[in-house]
């Protein structure tokens, strides 16, 4: 494991916050999961960042070291892959993104809305850091997501605006027994090996080993993954995943309800009160629902359910 810019982001964090608890809110992590990342990040520098203080904790002598090279570099970092402002004369609309599936359909809105701007996007993989980033005037729009009861927080200059709330899936590989069934059970997932992707900020994986939990079940990991390595995993039978309703079908793969929808997901829009998405707020927020109209097609499973559903809420459009 190599040390890498979000473990920078965490050093500086604790040493703002003084205190493991504090930091744990304001990184969205369990206080747990975010001491075991900081011995992770110890272990890969080779020295104690921090030590314990009456009124919570306090950087070491090497632990200011690794503090003052970090607070140096983040900067830095952020302008290389965001660049400065761009001037009027050439506007620029820096759009940010987690895996959303209504990102192409509402940059092709903004395209023809916006034909004199230059439209680009970043991606990350947890929609803190991209709320963050609207905060600090980076991004002028962001496509981010949460989950019942760890819903994002932003500060008073960010805008957060749902868009729709929908049901989270279980995906399995074609060949896979589960792949029989119309929908699937916590207690049928509970009995399979799983592939997730890592703890990260946006508590994704937290919010999933809590339904488990308390339905009295675990999640049997077997696999951290992300991306395509998942896919891939999961489409070689290593495992079964969860995805959002409306993750696109690719060969092979198997997407299938879970009885009883104890999972949900829901999609934002996040801008700066400041931006000029601002404006036009009830413009932008109703071209990003038809974008997700258009993406709930993307595979068989999604539109079933909601035939089944639409008397229940379905889709939730916010």
């Amino acid at each position: 494991m190599e040390v890498e810019i979000r473990h920078l982001r965490i050093i500086c964090a604790i040493a703002e916050s003084g205190s493991l608890t504090r930091a744990a809110k304001t990184l969205r992590l369990s206080q747990p999961g975010l001491t075991a990342q900081l011995r992770r990040i110890e272990t890969m520098l080779g020295g104690t960042l921090f030590e314990r203080a009456p009124q919570g904790v306090r950087p070491t002598a090497f632990g200011e070291l690794v503090l003052a090279r970090s607070r140096a570099v983040l900067p830095a970092i952020d302008d290389l892959v965001f660049g400065l402002r761009a001037p009027a004369q050439n506007r620029t609309l820096r759009i940010g993104t987690v895996n959303a599936p209504l990102l192409t359909g509402l940059l092709t809105w903004l395209d023809a809305a916006h034909p004199e701007a230059l439209v680009t996007t970043v991606t990350r993989g947890a929609a803190t850091r991209l709320v963050e980033l609207v905060e600090a005037a980076q991004l002028e729009l962001a496509v981010v997501g949460d989950c019942p009861g760890y819903e994002l927080a932003a500060g008073p200059s960010v805008v957060l605006r749902p868009v729709a709330t929908e049901p989270v899936f279980a995906m399995m590989a074609v060949g896979h027994p589960l792949a029989a069934k119309t929908e699937v059970t916590l207690t049928e997932l509970a009995a399979e090996d799983w592939i997730a992707p890592p703890p990260d900020d946006d508590r994704i994986r937290e919010y999933w080993t809590t339904i488990f939990h308390d339905a009295g079940l675990a999640m049997r990991v077997r696999h951290e993954a992300e991306g395509t390595v998942l896919l891939d995993l999961v489409l070689a039978r290593r495992g079964v995943s969860l995805c959002q309703a409306t993750f696109r079908q690719v060969p092979g793969l198997a997407i299938r309800p879970i009885a009883g929808d104890p999972l949900w997901y829901r999609h934002l829009l996040a801008w700066h009160r400041d931006a000029p998405f601002a404006a036009a707020a009830a413009e932008v927020v109703e071209h990003a629902r038809h974008a997700y109209d258009e993406a709930s097609r993307r595979n068989d499973a999604y539109p079933a359910w909601l035939a089944g559903h639409t008397a229940a809420g379905g889709m939730r459009r916010e």
